[in-house]
């Protein structure tokens, strides 16, 4: 019996120890590219669902996904810590969504599925690689760019328009100020980010323009 125990123990020190090692590899290339959350986050993440779910089995005789069921709501609490609201976007939800991805990957060592916690690792790996490529080409052809240009009066809002045709840009007005003899006027546009490059790059020469950013 002893013996068996002692089996049991190397066990879960093993378990521990691969969901330290897959915590890891995701925190060091969320650390690599400096998001909020990073090396010792999902470290902690996925040792610390993993060192759940082992306690859940072993105390939950009669109800074993006792614990492991409110890791989830738990892991929601802290993904929502790292949700911001940036200039123009939303950001940290991709970081938030791995932390929970990194959550059911300790889930799934605590439970003994090794193979399966590795795979799903290396998926967490290529989609948060590989796939920033792909979104980087999307961003290219479909730019959403939000602009605050200032004019001196409103006859130049048709002015500020013919540019963006000119551009190829898609344009909306999302909100106007005025003061002092400026309007300031929030312009939000679509189109290829070359186009967006060379609308900027006319904004400055334009004498009709007071001011821009965004």
């Amino acid at each position: 019996m002893d013996f068996l125990k002692d089996h049991s123990i190397q066990n879960e020190l093993l378990l521990i120890f691969f969901s330290v090692l897959l915590g890891l590899c995701i925190g060091a290339e969320r650390e690599y590219r400096n998001k909020s959350a990073g090396l010792r986050t999902f470290i902690l993440v996925c040792f610390g669902s993993c060192l759940f779910t082992i306690l859940s089995i072993k105390i939950g005789v009669e109800n074993p996904d006792r614990l492991a069921a409110n890791i989830i709501t738990g892991i929601g609490f802290l993904g929502a810590g790292v949700i911001f609201k940036g200039d123009n976007k939303i950001d940290g939800i991709t970081t938030a969504t791995t932390i929970w991805a990194t959550a059911s990957i300790g889930m799934a060592v605590g439970s003994g599925y090794v193979y399966l916690s590795f795979l799903g690792t290396i998926l967490v790996l290529l989609i948060l690689s590989s796939l920033t490529y792909f979104e980087k080409f999307i961003d290219r052809q479909h730019k959403i760019r939000e602009y605050k240009i200032a004019v001196t009066n409103a006859k130049e809002i048709l002015h500020c328009e013919k540019l963006f045709k000119k551009h190829n840009l898609k344009f909306i007005i999302s909100k106007q100020q005025y003061s002092q003899g400026n309007l300031a006027t929030n312009w939000i546009l679509t189109g290829k980010n070359t186009n967006h490059e060379a609308l900027m790059k006319e904004l400055m020469e334009d004498e009709k323009i007071i001011a821009y950013q965004f």
